[in-house]
């Protein structure tokens, strides 16, 4: 029996509906299918199918026991219909038009989604996109999804953030802050935490036995010995001597711009870098549609699709789903102990890189 996913609801007046119901249409007839149930208003994917035209059969799960149960055929009910465990949004959800009286519907969905995954009752757990700004109107207090999720599961260290696609994983050791404060927060504590959390999730969940990891420098040509900056030689290069002294497989400080082509991709399992962009412009430069979210660090297996809520597009039918399908994929993977996945570095070249 494989348990199913938990799919969070996400914004009601962003795209997540839309990609619901297009992920469930591309997936449902799969052999062997990321089975998922989404936990959120069935009344709204109703509606937004409707809107869309899309056909798309709902089975409605009155409570948590209710899932449970269900689980024990669950690929047979999802292979017929989309399996909503129903809670109903307490104020109507036009697409695009944000509402912050549903913000406590968007975080219980969260909530409900890591309680039902630590529980066993769901595998792993795949979150549409929120809106941060709704949920800051009303009362919101963490600086995002991923510090939320870390707090719900009770976390007393940061978790690290990866980004991945089937040719390359990116993760960044500074997030969503300014260039100026990125400098500032980066640190060897830092560093060395996004290091050793990713060596771990390799080896882990992606059962990469001895994970190669290559860092990025901070400054152009990585500081080219302390002339364009001494970062390199200060606090980075010391801290991967330091990690590599405890046998983690680490090469940098590197030159960020020589790093990402196909035959240097091909010399690591993931690549870290300093800086959000950094990381993010060449994965989404390969796979802007295919792109995922993993959170590393978490006591649960945790993907998102790596975009935002699209407000401009909700409603409008030009929204793709094929990060939440990627998203949805690389759960059911990593929930899967015995499905071997390496992937991106299942490849023959080992070449160094220049």
């Amino acid at each position: 029996m494989r348990r199913p996913l938990a799919l969070t609801l996400g914004d009601p007046a962003g795209i997540g509906p839309e990609l619901t119901l297009r992920a469930w249409q591309a997936l449902h007839d799969e052999p062997q299918a990321p089975a998922f149930c989404f936990l959120g208003d069935a009344d709204l994917l109703a509606e937004r199918a409707a809107l869309l035209g899309l056909t798309v059969p709902l089975r409605r799960l009155a409570n948590p026991a209710a899932l449970d149960q269900a689980s024990q055929d669950f690929a047979a009910i999802f292979a017929q219909a989309l399996p909503v465990l129903h809670s109903p949004l307490p104020a109507p959800s036009l697409p695009g038009q944000l509402e912050p009286a549903n913000a406590p519907a968007v975080l219980a969905s969260i909530e409900h989604a890591v309680a039902l995954t630590q529980a066993g009752t769901c595998r792993a757990l795949v979150t549409n996109p929120i809106n941060k700004a709704a949920l800051y109107a009303a009362g919101f207090r963490f600086p995002g999804h991923t510090e939320y999720l870390g707090h719900l599961a009770g976390l007393d260290h940061p978790t690290v953030m990866m980004l991945a696609c089937e040719a390359l994983r990116v993760v960044p050791v500074t997030l969503h802050v300014s260039l100026s404060d990125a400098i500032k927060q980066l640190d060897a504590a830092t560093l060395a935490h996004a290091c050793r959390t990713t060596h771990a999730y390799l080896r882990d969940h992606m059962g990469i036995a001895q994970p190669r990891l290559a860092v990025s420098g901070l400054n152009p040509h990585a500081g080219e010995q302390g002339a364009m900056g001494r970062e390199e030689l200060d606090l980075i290069a010391p801290t991967l001597d330091a990690l590599r002294a405890e046998g983690l497989d680490l090469r940098g400080p590197l030159p960020a711009d020589t790093m990402f082509h196909e035959r240097a991709r091909q010399s690591y399992d993931a690549a870290l870098c300093m800086t959000h962009d950094q990381a993010l412009i060449p994965i989404k430069t390969l796979a802007f549609d295919e792109g995922v979210n993993l959170t590393m660090g978490l006591p649960f297996v945790r993907t998102s699709p790596d975009h935002g809520t699209a407000l401009d597009i909700a409603g409008h039918g030009l929204a793709r789903a094929d990060s939440l399908i990627s998203a949805l994929r690389f759960a059911d993977r990593l929930a899967t102990p015995t499905s071997g996945y390496k992937s991106p570095s299942d490849h023959p070249n080992q070449e160094a890189m220049p």
